[in-house]
């Protein structure tokens, strides 16, 4: 390594990204929608699958499909009251 790479003004590695300006607004819809598609994911894989190889017939199957969604709502309740509360209780 030189003696000038090592100097605080020299900047040899820029950062690539660096013309890509996106809003708070951006960020935080795209965090919220990696959120959502990461737990409709889960409740795809851990309830509903697991609730529609559970039964052989297709009404069986149907309806443990809609009765599973009772299920997602109660969770997304959960982290909505989660979430209210940790707003109120912030500030």
């Amino acid at each position: 390594m030189h003696a000038r790479s090592r100097r605080t003004g020299d900047l040899r590695v820029r950062n690539n990204l660096a013309w890509i300006a996106m809003s708070r607004a951006t960020i935080n819809e795209l965090v919220g929608s990696g959120a959502g598609v990461f737990a409709f994911s889960l409740y795809a894989g851990l309830i509903l699958r697991p609730a529609w190889t559970s039964y052989s017939r297709l009404w069986e199957r149907l309806a443990a499909t809609v009765l599973s969604l009772y299920v997602l709502a109660v969770l997304v309740g959960v982290g909505v009251v989660g979430a209210l509360a940790a707003v109120y209780f912030w500030g």
